[in-house]
């Protein structure tokens, strides 16, 4: 059986990290992996997430299963959380191994739903997106999203493709800090989109893996939340992996939201897909996130350190955005310092990013995808002066 099996294509982000792993320069520069870094290159645990586990080692006195979905008190402090504390009578929701855990899930109950439904995508969008979708042998179109030249959405060219979906068909947003451009939309274009979907009948399913590391929090919610108060039904998968730093505990919520006499029936197949796939989702990340949202002083300290981490990527942002336009003489990369959250998209060709992989160590998704998170103060100025090289 097995030797019938093709071997399947490499993912550009795992290649990239062994590449880099195998590169004996001590000045190499890693700008590819999407983990938060400090300025010495560390993801670090966050105080609130060590005095959590540091109880929660001193009275667990079981280690049996959750129940399918998680447990209600994580499901429900998330959903808190993401939706301001609205609309609880209306979601059901799952516990899931990380944010892709949860986008699987969705996935999963949309073909259960509706098979013939078309998820439609932003271009680009995060490449686990449509592998996810392709694998599980589901419809799907893109929409434009992004302007290479101008570094910002193209929000006309947005408009005119979503203008195209069909009733029933799923339209996935990325609720801030979109992968991979860094480029966000206003919360006026958001009111445009949300109109123009409501006026379409479709399903809106958000990807919401960076709340606090954009604008704030409860700003990071704003979009998310203005979708949740106009459509009947919406999807949103989130992520704990970012703004708890707990990316290897697989920590994820999918919320479906519904209306309140279809709650339960949603909630069974909630719980039955996730019976299909893992049974009982994992544990230990989900209760240290509810231990810490629930505790005033420790969601406070959380808090704090969260806006630290964001404060940080802001700041390295705008240092580079100021190195850029120093070292090429021109207004090119200003829209770094613009966009939000981890990632921005460069407008470098293949070609380029080859180079400053193979001549100067830095390593970027091909696209010139890079992680701010990845530099500090020292590799800011040492990135500007090899990207100008190149261009």
């Amino acid at each position: 059986m097995l030797e019938t099996l093709n071997a399947q294509p490499q993912d550009k982000i795992l290649q990239l990290i062994a590449m880099y792993r195998d590169d004996p320069r001590s000045t190499k520069i890693d700008l590819g992996v999407g983990v938060y870094k400090d300025a010495t290159g560390l993801t670090p645990v966050m105080r609130a997430v060590k005095a959590a586990e540091k109880t929660l080692w001193e009275t667990e006195k079981t280690k049996t299963y959750t129940g399918l979905a998680g447990e209600p008190a994580y499901n429900a402090a998330m959903v808190a959380m993401i939706l301001g504390g609205a609309h609880g009578d209306r979601a059901a929701s799952v516990a899931t191994p990380g944010g892709t855990g949860a986008i699987r899930q969705a996935l999963e109950l949309i073909k259960l739903s509706n098979p013939g439904a078309t998820v439609w995508l932003s271009n680009p969008t995060w490449p686990n997106h449509p592998s996810i979708i392709k694998y599980l042998g589901m419809k799907m179109a893109e929409y434009r999203y992004f302007d290479a030249a101008s570094g910002e959405v193209d929000f006309a060219g947005m408009l005119a493709d979503l203008d195209r979906v069909a009733p029933g068909d799923v339209v996935l947003l990325h609720g801030c800090c979109h992968n991979p451009t860094g480029a966000n939309l206003t919360m006026d274009q958001w009111g445009q989109v949300v109109g123009l979907l409501l006026q379409k009948r479709v399903i809106p399913f958000v990807d919401l893996a960076y709340q606090g590391f954009g604008d704030g929090l409860e700003e990071d919610a704003a979009a998310t939340r203005l979708i949740a108060d106009t459509f009947p039904e919406v999807l949103i998968a989130a992520s704990c992996s970012k703004n708890f730093g707990i990316y290897r505990e697989r920590t994820g919520i999918l919320i479906a939201l519904t209306s309140a006499d279809r709650k339960a029936v949603v909630q069974g197949n909630l719980n039955f897909l996730n019976r299909q796939n893992y049974s009982f989702p994992p544990d230990h990340g989900a209760r240290l996130v509810t231990m810490i949202l629930e505790d005033a002083a420790l969601r406070a300290d959380w808090q704090a350190e969260l806006e630290e981490v964001r404060q940080n990527m802001l700041t390295l942002r705008q240092t580079l955005s100021d190195e850029l336009r120093k070292a090429t003489n021109s207004d090119r990369f200003d829209f770094v310092a613009r966009h939000r959250g981890m990632f921005s998209r460069l407008g470098l060709t293949e070609a380029q990013v080859n180079v400053l992989r193979e001549k100067h160590g830095i390593y970027m998704v091909g696209d010139s995808r890079i992680n701010i998170a990845g530099l500090n103060a020292r590799t800011v100025p040492i990135l500007a002066a090899a990207i100008a090289s190149v261009i």
